[in-house]
Order: C-alpha cells, then sequence, then structure tokens
C-alpha cells in the first residue's frame, strides 16, 4: 500500500495568537462584543468534536451568531492550536483560554490546579470522546525490535508526554508487568517528537495517546507492543470551561455544547467526510483519523458525562497522586453536569457499521466482528461481516486491480479497531482471527493449542 510521507510534515505549526491572549479573554468590549477564546488539539482526534471538526464545520460561530440576533451582541471566536493539554490548562489559569479540551489526566490536573489555586475553578462539562478499555493509548515500537512484551522495555528508553493519558497507561501497564515506575528511561517529549525519535532510533519505544500509535504503525515505522486495551480501564477526553467565564457567559457556553453536539451529528453521521475534513486540516493521514473516528472506531463520540467514564475519573486521582503530579482534587466540584443539563441535547447514536457485505452475501450487524474496507479512488468504505469476510473481499479485489487504502478489523479479545494488515492472525479451525499485540496471540494460543499464527498473506489465502 502506499503510505505517507516523513512523519516531519507532521510537526505542529505554531498556532498561538498573541494579540489574542494579550489580555483577558473574558471581557466584553464597550461596543458589545464577547470574545471566547479555545484552546484544541487538532492531532488529538478524539477531541475533534470541540476542536478541530468543530472549528472546521464553523458550527460554534454560526451558534453564537444566532445568540447574537437574540441579545444584539457581537461575539468572536479565537483558536488556539497545541500539541497537548498542559498547555491549555497554563493559559486557562492566567485566564487566557476560556474553553479547552483535553484528555482524562490532562483534565484532573487541570481541575486540581485551578482549585489549587482559589477562586472559582474549571469545571468538566462534557465528553468529547472515549473507549471503555483505555484502547486510546499504546506503546509501539519500531519494526525488529527486540521487545515482544512490554516487561522487555525494562532499562530501555521510553518516549511520552508526562502527564498524559498515554503516560498513566504506560506506567500502570508496566508495573502490572512486574517492572517499577523506575525500570525504564523515560524520554519526556511531545507525541510529534517522541514519533521522529522512534523513527531515528534515538527511543526504543514510544507510548503515546491517539492518533499517534496508528500514525507510526501506518507508516510502516513500527508495530503496536502493548495495546492499552489490555489495562481495561476507561479512557476519554472532555471539554473544561473556567468557571469564571462559564459565569459571565453561560450563553457561550451553552452556544459551545449545541455547537459540538452538531460536530459529533456530522461526525457520525458521514464518518468518512468527517476523517477527510479532520485528515485535510490537521495532515494526519485520512486512513489514521478513520481508524479511530470512524464506525466502530476506537473512539466513541457522544457528549454526556457517563457515570461509568466519572467513575474512572475518581479512580485516576490516587494513581495521579501516587506518581506527584497531582496534589488533590475535589472531582465532585470539579464535574459540573449543569451546563449540559441546560442545554438538553438529544442523544446521538454512535456510527455504526452497517450495510449488506457484498463477498459473502450476508447483512453486517454484529459490532464485534464487522469491518470496514477502503480501496485506493473509491468514495465509499465497503462494509465486511466479519473478519473472514474481511480477507475474501481483500483477496478478490486485489486479485482484480484494486489497490487497498485501508482494512480494518476488531481485534477478537479486546475489539480494538486496527488496519488488518498491520495485526496479527491466527487460525483457529476455519475461524481467523485478529489480533492487535503479540500478547494477544500468545493468550490465545495457550487457550486453544490446535490454533495457529499466520501471517497477511497466509490468512488471505486461508480465507
Amino acid at each position: 500500500m502506499h503510505r505517507p510521507g516523513p512523519l516531519a510534515r507532521l510537526l505542529p505549526a505554531a498556532a498561538l495568537l498573541v494579540a489574542a491572549t494579550a489580555c483577558s479573554s473574558a471581557s466584553a468590549g464597550t461596543s458589545g462584543t464577547v470574545q471566547v477564546v479555545v484552546g484544541y488539539q487538532s492531532k488529538t482526534i478524539n477531541t475533534v468534536t470541540a476542536g478541530t471538526l468543530l472549528r472546521a464545520q464553523g458550527y460554534l460561530e454560526q451558534r453564537l451568531a444566532e445568540q447574537g440576533r437574540k441579545d444584539g451582541r457581537t461575539y468572536r471566536v479565537v483558536w488556539q492550536d497545541y500539541d497537548s493539554g498542559a498547555p491549555i490548562t497554563a493559559q486557562m489559569l492566567a485566564e487566557k483560554i476560556d474553553i479547552g479540551s483535553m484528555g482524562d489526566y490532562p483534565l484532573l490536573i487541570n481541575g486540581s490546579r485551578a482549585q489549587e489555586a482559589g477562586g472559582p475553578g474549571t469545571r468538566l462539562v462534557s465528553v468529547t470522546g472515549y473507549n471503555l478499555l483505555g484502547a486510546l493509548n499504546g506503546v509501539v515500537v519500531p519494526n525488529g525490535s527486540p521487545a515482544h512484551t512490554l516487561a522487555d522495555l525494562k532499562g530501555k528508553k521510553v518516549s511520552t508526554s508526562v502527564g498524559s493519558a498515554a503516560d498513566g497507561t504506560l506506567v500502570q501497564a508496566l508495573r502490572r508487568a512486574g517492572v517499577p515506575d523506575t525500570g525504564i528511561q523515560k524520554q519526556n517529549q511531545q507525541p510529534a517528537v517522541g514519533a521522529s525519535a522512534l523513527k531515528a532510533g534515538s527511543v526504543d519505544a514510544l507510548a503515546q495517546f491517539v492518533a499517534w500509535p496508528g500514525v507510526v504503525v501506518f507508516a510502516g515505522d513500527g508495530h503496536l507492543l502493548y495495546d492499552g486495551a489490555a489495562l481495561g480501564r476507561p479512557t476519554l477526553h472532555g471539554v473544561v470551561i473556567r468557571q469564571k467565564y462559564g459565569t459571565a457567559h453561560p450563553e457561550v457556553v451553552q452556544a459551545f455544547l449545541h455547537a459540538q453536539a452538531d460536530a459529533t451529528r456530522y461526525l457520525n453521521e458521514h464518518p468518512l467526510d468527517a476523517s477527510r475534513k479532520v485528515a485535510e486540516a490537521t495532515g494526519l493521514p485520512a486512513e489514521v483519523v478513520h481508524l479511530y473516528n470512524g464506525p466502530d472506531g476506537i473512539a466513541t463520540f457522544a457528549t454526556p458525562l457517563r457515570p461509568d467514564l466519572l467513575d474512572a475519573l475518581r479512580q485516576d486521582v490516587p494513581f495521579l497522586k501516587s506518581v506527584g503530579v497531582l496534589k488533590a482534587l475535589d472531582v465532585e466540584k470539579f464535574v459540573d453536569p449543569s451546563y449540559l443539563a441546560a442545554a438538553a441535547l438529544p442523544d446521538i447514536p454512535p456510527a455504526r457499521i452497517t450495510g449488506t457485505d457484498e463477498v459473502c452475501a450476508k447483512p453486517v450487524t454484529d459490532p464485534a466482528l464487522a469491518g470496514e474496507i477502503w480501496y485506493q479512488g473509491e468514495d465509499a468504505t465497503h462494509p465486511a461481516a466479519d473478519p473472514r469476510c474481511l480477507l475474501r473481499a481483500v483477496r478478490a479485489a486485489t486479485a482484480a486491480g484494486k489497490k487497498l487504502r485501508a482494512a480494518y478489523v476488531p481485534d477478537a479479545a479486546t475489539g480494538t479497531r486496527w488496519f488488518a494488515d498491520k495485526d496479527h492472525w491466527v487460525l483457529d479451525g476455519t475461524a481467523l482471527l485478529p489480533f492487535t499485540t503479540e500478547d494477544g496471540v500468545r493468550a490465545h494460543l495457550a487457550a486453544h493449542p490446535g490454533a495457529r499464527a499466520v501471517g497477511w498473506d497466509e490468512a488471505l489465502a486461508a480465507a
């Protein structure tokens, strides 16, 4: 398959608007203009409904224009793009960002530091994307790496963003594997820097959040060593506001939540188009964006503050204290469902793979088995009812001269959607089963003595 250009082109462009942040963003001038500064992470693509896609579609500006027609004010949106949540938090504490989106650990650190600073603090008001098992985070190693399990990273250099959800996954997974926190040489790097370091061979592994594991694997620069789903802990991204701003301008927060719902609906109803728009805005490969954001993707997009996700946040606090990145946090004060309640947003069903499998001639109904195929030069994807049907379809299409752009299939154990040609496959009787990691294969083979591991080409032939 064709692979995109070097990862260097993904290095983030400077996006700070100095003039916009020179003064407090919360003030409304005498002209009746209200400014809102939104901090987002364009390449953290499970926040796109509160950032990249939201901005590209202009939903927030449209909602604020509606509000302006009601109250006679002019609303101005300033967008600021960052690589991670930490600088967004710093700018919020300085009252230079009003609304931000970030991952679960940065969200908790945001709330903690805001409470420590005193005053109204910040509030978590909605969710963007989540995965109930933690598959949004992963650890990748170069192709040919001697590491076959996470424990093999003991003593090695591992790049991550300290304090991020990916860092938390790394630390907790290493502990579970019997490797202490000091057992690796941790390199604190931004995601794009770490991806480049992995390709250059200056680090042995990269532990990062969406979309960087997929970026590295799709580019052919490495493979997935550890799937965050193996940890079995929910991970999420969400929207946080400065409570001082929310109190002064509740109409802006309401407009933002309605605009986020607009973006969520668009993504779930038009997933392939949404993936293309996000790819165009970020420079990320569309195939990688669709891996995470497509139907039955690794990320599920919805705004509600689900009880199970909030429970996960509460359980994360003791861990963050134990690693010294958070002193204290009153989670109940930090989480504020009142804004969502006031917005009264409709339920938006998640995107699912549906339709009829063209090769196996049967309906696609089970998300635990359903796959998706994207061929070069085509404007639509093809549904596959199960892994064997996906393999049959790819084999037939390539024999007919079609070129595969991407094929996605869920892990047989965790359900993590991954690139089918980058998966590890197992032939178990007549079943062909995909796994994201060698660990998954080993666990299945141990429980099914008659099964055997097969490569991609052999899996295609066996289908």
